[in-house]
């Protein structure tokens, strides 16, 4: 069986992680630091914080605006539930807009979403592919848009506007407007996640882009301490001699990384160049093969100055219907190859029916959903597996849709 999403776990790798277990100290200390300076430097954004999830960073970014009850953040009905929970999780209202066809948050539906309670937009890079910040940024700083904000904390008045939080969570290694990911939107997150390009196990890095007047080194040293539980020293700063005494300035959070886990992503991203190109390689591969297929849909991986970080290959289906899509994934795996569907829209899942939402709202979402599979896409791949892997998709479909026929008939 060819798995789905494997990390990758190079001999580099594995020595990062031992040179951490056996420095004596395997919870947040240098190679987080080293961490945060490569990713700076490859997204050629200077501050940027580690932290142990995409969530968890997500949550903390939206309780430092100051969302409060009854506030609302926009966010795109198809994508995985984090975004919505961690908006939730800081006190405010998910908003839930229609997907593209592109799988990414249509935003010609964005502004009709606008209230004076809209506090961030969270656009999100669905499969690694960037949406347009061009129009989100001239949604959010159009005159109507900007005059309608109602500011409920110090941050928002500093800011004047919607906070433009970008979603980044399978955007590293993405490009738009011939810039990383992280250029266009006020702060982005990318995750670290175990099936992600770059991984730490668990894990998520904050790229700080806000404008004047905020201080993005000062925000970097507040929101670092904010992980810490808002303590004045970390772990690794109090255990050098005679430095034990720290105070706790606010009402912080638990989420700071630890360097065992940075270890894996900083012997990662050192490699990054070839690991991105092997991608693209194996993306480029599905392209030649499916679009010479009537019945196939790709998705986008390049165009005007955009460029997917190929973190996933969601594959559409013409004219399929749910359940048959369901039996090609069934013929997909009996024949070697574990595929997978990203994602189940918000509105389908059971917790967020109960809260209100409808499928029925978010047509395209649907319709995107029904005819997705996500096919194997890491650099560990072969040439061989990926043959495989194409031969296996197309004999599943004319499997399917033979059966079909001879119902038919």
């Amino acid at each position: 069986m060819i798995p789905f999403s494997p990390p990758y776990i190079s001999e580099k790798v594995v020595a990062e992680v031992v040179d951490s277990l056996n420095s004596g100290w395997i919870t947040t200390g240098p190679k987080v630091k080293l961490l945060e300076e490569e990713i700076s430097n490859y997204l050629d954004i200077p501050n940027v914080l580690c932290v142990n999830s995409w969530t968890s960073g997500a949550i903390m970014i939206l309780r430092w605006l100051g969302l409060q009850e009854g506030d609302e953040v926009i966010i795109p009905a198809y994508t995985y539930s984090a975004t919505a929970l961690a908006v939730m999780h800081a006190g405010g209202t998910p908003v839930m807009v229609d997907s593209g066809d592109d799988f990414n948050m249509d935003m010609g539906k964005v502004q009709q979403a606008i209230t004076k309670r809209t506090k961030a937009i969270i656009p999100v890079d669905f499969a690694g592919y960037p949406c347009d910040y061009e129009r989100l940024n001239h949604i959010i700083t159009k005159k109507e848009v900007v005059d309608l904000f109602e500011p409920t904390s110090e941050v928002q008045k500093t800011l004047g506007r919607i906070l433009n939080l970008s979603d980044a969570a399978h955007s590293l290694g993405g490009i738009f407007g011939h810039k990383a990911v992280g250029h266009k939107a006020d702060i982005s997150i990318f995750s670290l996640h175990a099936v992600k390009n770059i991984t730490t196990a668990e894990g998520g890095a904050i790229a700080i882009n806000m404008p004047a007047p905020f201080s993005n080194d000062g925000l970097y040293d507040s929101l670092r301490m904010m992980t810490l539980n808002c303590q004045t020293k970390d772990a690794f700063s109090k255990s050098q001699g005679g430095q034990w005494r720290y105070d706790i300035t606010g009402l912080g959070m638990k989420i700071n990384l630890p360097d065992v886990n940075a270890a894996i992503g900083l012997a990662q991203i050192r490699e990054y160049s070839q690991l991105l190109k092997r991608r693209k390689e194996i993306f480029q591969q599905y392209l030649n093969r499916f679009s010479k297929m009537d019945w196939a849909i790709v998705p986008p991986m390049e165009a005007d100055g955009i460029v997917s970080s190929c973190h996933l290959f969601a594959l559409r289906i013409k004219d399929i219907k749910e359940d048959q899509r369901d039996r090609m994934i069934d013929e997909i795996t009996k024949l070697g190859v574990s595929v997978n569907v990203h994602f189940i829209p918000l509105p389908l899942l059971s917790y967020f029916k109960t809260l209100g939402y409808s499928i029925n709202d978010y047509p395209t979402a649907h319709k995107n959903y029904i005819s997705e599979i996500s096919l194997p896409i890491y650099p560990q791949l072969t040439d061989d597996q990926v043959e495989l892997i194409l031969d296996s998709v197309c004999t599943s479909y004319k499997n399917v849709t033979r059966s079909l026929s001879k119902i038919a008939g």
